[in-house]
Parts: structure tokens; C-alpha cells; sequence
């Protein structure tokens, strides 16, 4: 019994010079968390500069915080489907900018996304006219061989084969923007978080 109390008795010794050997540890999904408070800090301007609040931290804290900034920013960089998405994304975008600092690289890919948000807005609406001008032509068609020119031109916008063809036509032009939106969003996290890791 006396032996196998002292063999415990070495096991524990062990355990707790291999624990004191150990450096500590640190809680990356809580630093992250940190990182992504900043990141909505920065968008809800709070702070002005990401980068910044990034240099205060620690040396060995500063990769997951960096994760966590890039993340928050780089979800708020999204379709513009009203002016205040448009906002945050233009913040976003920016914070991204504050955030690389010197990195031509990224800033060649920021202004790509820009331009992207650009192109999808102007093709989102020529896409509707062109839905709208097309419903428009068939519906006078229509009536025309209907012998019903005299009534009243009826509004494409309120035909029910109109809310069926924008859907499927918008869903179509924002698969096709967020994936390249998505291909420049991830280079964009690789570089900011792998680079220096």
C-alpha cells in the first residue's frame, strides 16, 4: 500500500511541475469576443481607430483580437439593401483600412469590394426596369390582341407574374454579388489574421 501511495504521490508531483512549466494559456474565444466589441465600437463610433485599440493590447493577445476586430467589420461589408447597410459597409470598409494599416494589397481588394457595392446597385435597378419593361410590353401585347386598347395600361409593378420574376431575377444578381463579395471578404481576413501569426 506504501508503494502505491508513493507512486500516486510521484504522479502528483509530476502533474503539478508539468503545470507550473506550462505557460499560461490564454482564452482565444474570449479575446475574440474582445476583438468583436471593438470592431462594433468602431462601427457604432465609439473609437476611432481599430488599429490603435489593437496596439494597446498585448503582444500574444493581439492575433485573436485582430481576428475578432476583422470579423465584426468584414460582416457589416454586405449587399446595400437600404442606405443605413450602405453606411455600415462604407464604415466597415474603412475600419478594415484603419485596421491593415500599410497593406496595399488589402486596400487594392477594399476598393474592389467597393466597387462591387457600386456595380450591384446600379445592375440591381437596371435589372427591375428591364423586368419592368419587359412585363410592360408583354401586358400591352395582351391587350392588344385582346382588342382591349382602349382600357387603361396597366402597372407592371402590380402584376402578380411581376413579384414572382423580381424574386427569382434578385436572388439570382445577389448570389452572384455575394459570391465575389465573399471570395474578397475571406483574402481579406486570411491576410489580416494569418500574416502575423
Amino acid at each position: 500500500m506504501a508503494e502505491i501511495k508513493s507512486t500516486m504521490e510521484m504522479v502528483l508531483e509530476r502533474a503539478a511541475k508539468m503545470t507550473a512549466e506550462m505557460t499560461p494559456v490564454t482564452n482565444d474565444d474570449t479575446l475574440i469576443n474582445d476583438g468583436m466589441r471593438i470592431g462594433a465600437d468602431f462601427l457604432n463610433e465609439k473609437i476611432t481607430d481599430p488599429h490603435q485599440e489593437l496596439l494597446n493590447q498585448t503582444a500574444e493577445t493581439q492575433i485573436p483580437i485582430r481576428k475578432g476586430i476583422a470579423r465584426t467589420l468584414l460582416r457589416n461589408i454586405v449587399l446595400p439593401r437600404d442606405e443605413n447597410l450602405q453606411k455600415s459597409g462604407a464604415a466597415a470598409i474603412r475600419g478594415i483600412l484603419l485596421l491593415a494599416r500599410d497593406s496595399g494589397e488589402i486596400a487594392t481588394i477594399c476598393k474592389e469590394l467597393q466597387q462591387i457595392i457600386e456595380q450591384y446597385s446600379q445592375h440591381k435597378e437596371q435589372t427591375i426596369q428591364q423586368l419592368k419593361d419587359a412585363l410592360q410590353a408583354q401586358l400591352e401585347q395582351q391587350q392588344m390582341s385582346a382588342e382591349q386598347a382602349h382600357q387603361r395600361t396597366v402597372n407592371p409593378a402590380m402584376h402578380p407574374q411581376y413579384k414572382e420574376e423580381l424574386t427569382k431575377v434578385l436572388t439570382s444578381l445577389n448570389n452572384q454579388y455575394n459570391e465575389a463579395m465573399t471570395q474578397r471578404k475571406e483574402t481579406i481576413f486570411n491576410r489580416l489574421c494569418h500574416a502575423n501569426s
